[in-house]
C-alpha cells in the first residue's frame, strides 16, 4: 500500500527519486502512464495493478472506450528504477505533467501519483478540513 508524499528534484535528465519505502512494492519493472482522472499529474503502477486495469480497458463497451483505452496505452511506459533509485520519466510524459524542477511524488493506496510540486500544492490548497468532510459524508465515509 503507497501513501505519504516525498518531493524531490527532477534532474537535467528527466530522472526523478522514488522513495525506497516504495521500490519493494513496485518491483524491478512497473507501469508510468498518464493520469486517467482529468489531473496533469503521472501514475507509476505495479505491473499486478496495471493488469487489472488493463482487463477492465479490454471490457469496456462501445467505441467510446477506444478515446480511454488509446489515451491509457499511448501514454504508457514500461519503467524501472536505476541503482540509485531513480525512474526516467520520457520527455512527452514529463511534458504533459508540467515536470521542470520539484515532483511530488503522492502516495495513492495502490499506486503512485507524480505531480509537479506547485500544482500539487495548488490542488491541496482547493480543499478544505471543511470539504474534505462534506466529501466524505456524500460518498458515505
Amino acid at each position: 500500500m503507497f501513501f505519504g508524499q516525498h518531493y524531490h528534484n527532477i534532474d537535467k535528465k528527466g530522472r526523478v527519486f522514488v522513495p525506497a519505502k516504495y521500490r519493494a512494492e513496485l518491483g524491478e519493472e512497473f507501469m508510468l502512464s498518464r493520469s486517467p482522472d482529468g489531473k496533469r499529474c503521472l501514475c507509476i503502477y505495479p505491473m499486478e495493478e496495471w493488469l487489472k486495469i488493463d482487463e477492465k480497458l479490454k471490457a469496456l463497451p462501445g467505441v467510446q472506450a477506444g478515446k480511454l483505452v488509446r489515451f491509457m496505452y499511448s501514454g504508457a511506459e514500461s519503467v524501472s528504477c536505476d541503482s540509485q533509485g531513480r525512474v526516467l520519466i520520457p520527455s512527452t510524459l514529463r511534458e504533459y505533467a508540467g515536470l521542470e524542477s520539484e515532483t511530488a511524488v503522492i502516495g495513492m493506496s495502490s499506486k503512485l501519483e507524480i505531480w509537479d510540486g506547485a500544482a500539487f500544492r495548488a490542488e491541496e490548497a482547493e480543499e478544505t478540513p471543511e470539504s474534505i468532510a462534506e466529501l466524505a459524508r456524500e460518498l458515505g465515509f
